[in-house]
């Protein structure tokens, strides 16, 4: 079987989303949280659009925190041109997302309001996610 030839230099790539999240799976801020289940990229865009149908539902009352931030450079080249003259130019920005993550977190409404507004949020997201509660909550 061949094997790969090894290279000195490595090209840069999109890397790899494996495993779980090593860090931000614990609630921080807020009483009430959706963690995301599986992997993806997140725009800014998707994570904007979350946001304000939370805050929408939730009448400007209590508060959300966004636990993610989309520090990622997703590039891409124009249509219909050709291979080589250098990497493209930035599309648009992502956050990297892994499960166990936590995407959002609520404080400072009851939890019908959270579950519903954080539900809201998350279908405007392309992963799956789980509504969590504070360990600390009490009804």
């Amino acid at each position: 079987m061949l094997q790969p030839k090894k290279t000195k230099y490595r090209k840069a790539q999109k890397g790899r989303m494996k495993g779980n999240s090593g860090r931000g799976h614990r609630l921080s801020n807020g009483m009430f949280g959706i963690k995301s289940l599986d992997s993806n990229f997140l725009t800014s865009r998707q994570i904007e659009a979350a946001r304000i149908a939370a805050t929408r539902y939730m009448k400007r009352e209590g508060q959300l925190w966004i636990k993610i931030f989309p520090d990622k450079p997703i590039t891409k080249k124009p249509l219909e041109v050709r291979m080589g003259k250098g990497k493209g130019a930035v599309e648009y920005w992502a956050a990297v997302v892994k499960p166990g993550r936590i995407l959002f977190e609520v404080g400072g409404v009851p939890i019908d309001i959270a579950k519903e507004a954080l539900r809201l949020a998350a279908q405007k997201l392309p992963v799956k996610t789980k509504f969590i509660i504070a360990r600390d909550y009490e009804a």
